[in-house]
């Protein structure tokens, strides 16, 4: 079983226990979207912790674009309530890469792909690159941050 999913459902118990609402509301979400998650496709099974965080970081990112929505929309309120939870599951995530990181992961893609070729991988050989850096970040960067500094290292 995931720890990932029972530190989760121990720190709701906690949020009840406490009634802290924002707690227990955000960590029940997260919750539900590991089951259905874990219910989706042919036959239910059981998520690992690194397919927990996929989910954690897809439901972090819904509420980060809620919040733009309601701060676009003039509902400061709702952009505050959103915020709050995405920091809330923000806690369960891996630390982000910092920018300089990020540069050397890419760099380091880059010239293992140029190895494998023989020459330098051309804006054909991006969508590789992006996989290969994705899977070394394992979700402690944003795809799009990710693909523009692949662009960028190819350009």
């Amino acid at each position: 079983m995931a720890e990932l999913k029972d530190r989760l459902r121990a720190d709701r118990v906690v949020a009840m226990k406490a009634r802290d609402e924002l707690a227990k509301n955000t960590l029940g979400m997260a919750l539900t979207a590991i089951q259905l998650e874990e219910v989706a496709g042919e036959a239910a099974r059981e998520l690992s912790d690194d397919e927990v965080l996929r989910v954690l970081t897809r439901e972090a990112a819904k509420r980060k674009d809620s919040a733009e929505a309601y701060a676009a929309g003039n509902r400061p309120e709702l952009a505050e309530k959103e915020l709050a939870e995405a920091a809330l599951l923000q806690a369960y995530l891996p630390a982000a890469l910092s920018e300089a990181e990020l540069d050397a992961l890419v760099a380091e893609e880059v010239a293992a792909a140029a190895a494998s070729l023989g020459e330098k991988p051309t804006m054909k050989q991006m969508g590789q690159v992006i996989k290969a850096v994705n899977a070394r970040a394992q979700g402690r960067a944003e795809g799009a941050t990710i693909a523009a500094k692949v662009r960028s290292a190819l350009a």
